[in-house]
């Protein structure tokens, strides 16, 4: 009997001591962070995000430049996205869209025919953003653009908090804004 005492009492101590103090965030530089400088590590960035988007990709952009969004390793890998996942989503809200009534644009033909997967919206409520364009895998991966005039910028493949704060500015602009019914009805 006295024995079971000595084990409650050592349950009760243990029960009693303060939990640790939580840690600050970790502020060192993330492992999967890359500095980007061209236009072919842009492509290459953005294209490794969205590969890397299991349930919702989300982008953020200009003009859906065609030298990323328009080329064919990215269409496959969203094709491949919406059509090998349950509930795979993308969301696109598009700047200006007077650039994809003039020259076309494949990602928006593929829209409009996986209109279930790819939902586009045109800004009309200005949101303030920090990045000039940007995609999100998720809540874990981001590449970004620092500037629309230029292929300068940074990618983070595996970093929820970063991400989730790009994810927070996208669903303000994403929510302020209406879908665009006059992208499902451009020419091919």
């Amino acid at each position: 009997m006295e024995h079971t005492g000595e084990f409650e009492l050592a349950i009760l101590t243990q029960a009693a001591e303060p939990a640790p103090a939580p840690q600050p965030p970790d502020t060192a530089p993330s492992q999967s962070m890359t500095v980007i400088g061209s236009l072919e590590e842009m492509r290459t960035a953005f294209n490794r995000v969205a590969a890397s988007a299991q349930r919702l990709m989300s982008i953020y952009t200009p003009d859906l430049e065609p030298e990323i969004y328009d080329q064919t390793e990215f269409l496959d890998i969203v094709k491949r996205f919406v059509l090998g996942r349950n509930f795979a989503k993308v969301r696109v809200v598009l700047g200006d869209g007077a650039r994809l009534l003039r020259d076309g644009n494949r990602f928006v033909a593929m829209g409009r025919r996986l209109t279930s997967y790819i939902d586009i919206r045109i800004l009309h409520e200005k949101v303030p953003q920090r990045a000039a364009s940007y995609i999100i895998a998720d809540d874990r991966a981001v590449a970004l653009r620092t500037a629309a005039r230029a292929w300068d910028g940074v990618a983070d493949f595996n970093n929820p908090p970063i991400a989730r704060v790009h994810l927070a500015e996208f669903d303000a602009v994403w929510l302020a804004n209406q879908p665009e019914p006059t992208l499902r009805s451009l020419p091919r």
